[in-house]
């Protein structure tokens, strides 16, 4: 049988870091583009940190 909601943990911090990520480029903004931005880096930053910690398990 298949076990329900056993990933659940995983979406809670990567929704930890998507909000603390984006409160951070917001403060960070001065312009209309930084604004514009914050978000979409908000929503690629923990792909870039687990790419980069992978890589540095790995060389």
């Amino acid at each position: 049988m298949a076990k329900n909601g056993s990933g659940a943990g995983g979406g809670a911090v990567y929704g930890l870091g998507l909000i603390g990520s984006a409160v951070y480029y917001f403060q960070q903004a001065d312009g209309f583009w930084p604004v514009a931005l914050a978000i979409p880096k908000a929503i690629i930053w923990p792909a870039i940190v687990a790419y980069e910690l992978l890589k540095s398990f790995y060389s």
